[in-house]
């Protein structure tokens, strides 16, 4: 279903749209014209679901932003959350020995890694181990005294940092020691994480879109890191914004503006004129 930018696109159901270096714009606003695409999507009966790796409450603000009352699928597939209930309809965890022990494997390979978790939950909190700096400073966090103390809840996944390798370097180290211990995944700059095993934003964007009776051949999906790819195999058409790493271009159906020009607002323009 690929078409050419520029070219009219089928009238989509479904719009799935992650949210930082998205939707967002860089200091975590949305712009009119994005907010005036989105309406106008729902006005032709598109829906728009949120998908995003931040857990349910770092979500919850946005979504009254976008006035959404409905579904979004946040902590990288690992929740779908229901904004207007303030409830989790489907949630999954990462087992904390797990967790520990495939941080005992990425340290053995790269030395000290720095750590965080997402607890589980609609009232889950972020908590961050001495020498882990957040990648989004806007976004609410509590420091703990030491790594165990990370452990205390139900986690939906780890975040972790390195004092010198990139990000790539570090998801690519990951993903070789944790084999089937955890599901890696890039999300931003500063952002790998573990999750539970075989859970990726297409998990929950299907289990979210069979909840509303929609298909993935009637859906677009856009993102701009390489936690986004599951997402593009799942819908009939993935849009690649133009800050996008270079893995999720190269797997794009198209490339549009950036998240600071309003790329989101350029195709949704096209698809419902």
């Amino acid at each position: 279903m690929a078409a050419p930018p520029g070219n009219p696109l089928p009238a989509f159901t479904l719009v799935a749209t992650d949210l930082d270096g998205t939707l967002l714009r860089g200091d975590d606003t949305l712009s009119d014209r994005s907010l005036a695409a989105l309406a106008r999507a729902g006005h032709a009966g598109a829906r728009h679901l949120v998908v995003t790796g931040r857990p349910a409450p770092r979500v919850r603000p946005l979504l009254d932003d976008l006035g959404g009352r409905g579904l979004a699928v946040c902590a990288q597939g690992a929740q779908v959350y229901d904004a207007g209930a303030d409830r989790l309809l489907w949630s999954v965890t990462l087992d904390r020995e797990l967790a520990e022990t495939a941080l005992g494997k990425i340290e053995a390979e790269v030395g000290e890694v720095y750590a965080a978790v997402d607890q589980d939950g609609v009232d889950g909190l972020t908590l961050i181990e001495p020498g882990y700096l957040m990648p989004h400073p806007t976004l609410p966090a509590v420091r703990v005294r030491r790594r165990d103390d990370l452990w205390c809840e139900p986690i939906s996944k780890v975040l972790l940092r390195h004092h010198t390798l990139t990000d790539d370097e570090l998801a690519a180290t990951a993903r070789a020691a944790v084999g089937s211990l955890a599901t890696v995944t890039m999300s931003g700059p500063g952002t790998v994480e573990l999750q539970p095993c075989g859970v990726t934003k297409a998990t929950g964007l299907a289990l979210a879109a069979d909840h509303l009776g929609l298909s993935p051949d009637r859906a677009v999906a856009f993102g701009d890191m390489p936690n986004d790819i599951p997402m593009f195999d799942w819908a009939a058409h993935g849009v690649a914004m133009a800050n996008a790493h270079p893995e999720l271009k190269a797997v794009a159906d198209e490339i549009t503006l950036s998240n600071e020009d309003d790329g989101i607002a350029v195709v949704l323009e096209r698809c419902f004129p």
